[in-house]
């Protein structure tokens, strides 16, 4: 398999047990990556060198019911760039040897900024900006092809930055702005998969479940064969399921924990442990949850998801703090359980959904 040049923006613990893993276990002795650190924060650039020195990632939790306690060693990554000091070398890399752009750029990554707007490149404009100036490099090259792979958390990862990048790039001429739109390859993309803690000075601690879902377009190039990715034909039907099972899973614990004054519990493996709460839920799952996807002809392989959710609520390595998760609870509640019946409702799901609808209202059945 061919072997990518890859540049990656950002350093997040995230990459480095995720996509950097990934690559190291596909192609051992090759150093693919060079890490870009976006954010002027000195620490995160010592984190960029570090992990061009190799790290560790420690993967702990519950696979086939067996607890996991395992270190790998991450070697993908052959150096760390800081942008704005190594501006020069990154341009050099667009222009030149780079066939994938890799980014997670955190929450505020995609977010505009003010100086999204000056004529030249910033290094405080957002990563969409910064991309539109950095392409250009690529672009007055020749074009080689390239292909922009954003693992950020937003729906439609790939089209959305497409989109933003083309939209600073209004300001620059017509053939660039057409090369962006058809010849760069904007790739759409789920990842999941927990990094409790960092290690340091790089890696971190990662549960076992790891998914990067690629949703499949003319012209894609996998990254790499891994048993961890999975090339899909529909998007949606992944995002669904880690919405309405996962997440869903999620919500209605912090429901229910709310409901009974925030005692009981203060992970979520205490409420795995709790021989009641946890049947409550896999009724929940069972009785509500299924027959929604059913509806949508969406079963397949949905028994197999539940069972490895459930498994991975239970990590007892895992310190997932029900505080944390109980953040904007009352939006939670809406995107995710309110929309799942709305979703299984207008798939002709008509069955009764008591715990889910007490959860809504505030309420334990």
């Amino acid at each position: 398999m061919h072997i990518p040049t890859v540049l990656q923006f950002g350093t997040s613990r995230f990459l480095q047990a995720h996509a950097d893993l990934f690559l190291s276990e596909a192609f051992p002795g090759e150093r693919p990556v060079t890490v870009v650190q976006t954010s002027g924060d000195p620490s995160r650039a010592s984190r960029a060198a570090a992990m061009a020195q190799g790290y560790d990632v420690r993967i702990r939790g519950l696979q086939d019911g067996a607890p996991l306690d395992e270190t790998r060693h991450v070697t993908s990554v052959a150096r760390g760039l800081t942008l704005g000091p190594d501006l020069a070398e990154v341009t050099q890399l667009i222009a030149g040897p780079v066939d994938m752009i890799l980014s997670n750029t955190a929450d505020a990554g995609f977010r505009q900024r003010p100086e999204d707007a000056a004529p030249r490149f910033d290094p405080a404009m957002s990563y969409p900006a910064k991309l539109a100036h950095l392409l250009r490099h690529r672009f007055d090259a020749g074009g080689a092809p390239i292909q922009v792979m954003p693992t950020e958390l937003v729906r439609n990862n790939g089209a959305v930055l497409r989109d933003l990048v083309l939209t600073v790039a209004q300001r620059m001429d017509r053939p660039y702005r057409d090369w962006l739109a058809g010849e760069v390859t904007w790739v759409n993309s789920l990842v999941d998969r927990i990094v409790s803690e960092p290690l340091e000075p790089a890696g971190g601690v990662a549960e076992p479940y790891a998914l990067w879902a690629i949703e499949a377009q003319p012209g894609l190039v996998v990254p790499c064969d891994h048993p961890d990715i999975d090339v899909v034909q529909d998007l949606g039907r992944v995002e669904r399921r880690k919405l309405f099972v996962l997440n869903l899973g999620h919500t209605w614990i912090i429901s229910a924990w709310l409901a009974q004054g925030r005692t009981g519990a203060v992970y979520v493996r205490d409420v795995m442990e709790n021989a009641d709460w946890a049947a409550q839920l896999q009724e929940l799952y069972e009785t509500e949850v299924l027959p929604g996807f059913a509806a949508a002809g969406e079963i397949g392989g949905l028994a197999d998801y539940i069972a490895t959710t459930l498994e991975r609520f239970a990590n007892p390595f895992l310190d997932h703090r029900l505080e944390d998760i109980a953040q904007n609870h009352d939006e939670k509640l809406q995107r995710r359980i309110a929309a799942f019946i709305q979703w299984a409702r207008g798939n002709g799901d008509t069955g009764t959904k008591p715990r889910l609808t007490a959860a809504l209202e505030g309420k334990t059945t």
